[in-house]
């Protein structure tokens, strides 16, 4: 799990570069400068120094990290995609994605760890996005933390696109548009909301997929995050 880059401006040190090409944190820069993680041309180097132009940077991401916070638990996961820096799971419905009082080994998060045992990667459990308990659907795990930065940077940039079916109870009048309305969170409640003048700003688009009796098949695309 390394991270190779051709020096394209020798106007930057290497530490410059690093933050402003690969966007790579503060803290993260800190923590691989520190373990001697970082390579110009194979060898350690100090991050202050400038490169030349085609001068190759290699960051090693391949150190271990305690994940013991995570009991393993052998699940039956629904694999889509995997390569040496992401996972994408299927999530299905009353499967909480993180260990809680009421999910200590049985949430998506435990079957992570006990895959990630299997095939010897001793790495921290990081799920990028987030599904409700009954939602499924697919719940994307960064293998490193700086792949876990680089996705969550393009989260907040909405260069996601989440997109849900939803079954609702009802025949809309209007088969597709936009709800702009602010959510708050409920009164006396830490999971419900409610639409409030002092909610954030909450934008989603619709479309009625198909009818059923009196139930809706809707997709609908989240603006907002």
């Amino acid at each position: 799990m390394k991270l190779k880059y051709t020096v394209k401006n020798n106007e930057l040190n290497i530490n410059q570069i690093l933050q402003n090409e690969l966007k790579i944190s503060s803290r993260l820069l800190y923590k691989l400068i520190k373990n001697n993680l970082i390579f110009l041309n194979g060898k350690n180097c100090d991050t202050r120094n400038f490169a030349n132009l085609e001068d190759i940077i290699t960051i090693d991401f391949d150190y271990e990290e305690d994940n013991s916070n995570i009991v393993p638990n052998n699940m039956n996961l629904d694999i889509i995609f995997e390569d040496e820096w992401l996972l994408i799971v299927n999530k299905p419905a009353n499967l909480a994605i993180h260990p809680s009082i009421l999910h200590y080994s049985d949430s998506l998060c435990n079957g992570i760890r006990f895959y990630f045992d299997s095939i010897g990667l001793k790495k921290k459990i990081r799920p990028v996005n987030r599904l409700d308990l009954n939602t499924s659907g697919l719940v994307i795990f960064a293998k490193c933390e700086y792949i876990q930065e680089c996705l969550i940077s393009q989260m907040k940039e909405n260069k996601f696109k989440k997109e849900y079916l939803c079954f609702c109870e009802g025949i809309f009048d209007n088969k597709s548009g936009t709800i702009n309305l602010p959510i708050a969170r409920k009164e006396n409640s830490i999971i419900e909301r409610c639409i409030s003048d002092k909610g954030q700003k909450s934008i989603t688009h619709y479309e009625v997929l198909q009818e059923f009796d009196n139930y809706s098949l809707v997709k609908c695309i989240l603006e907002t995050r």
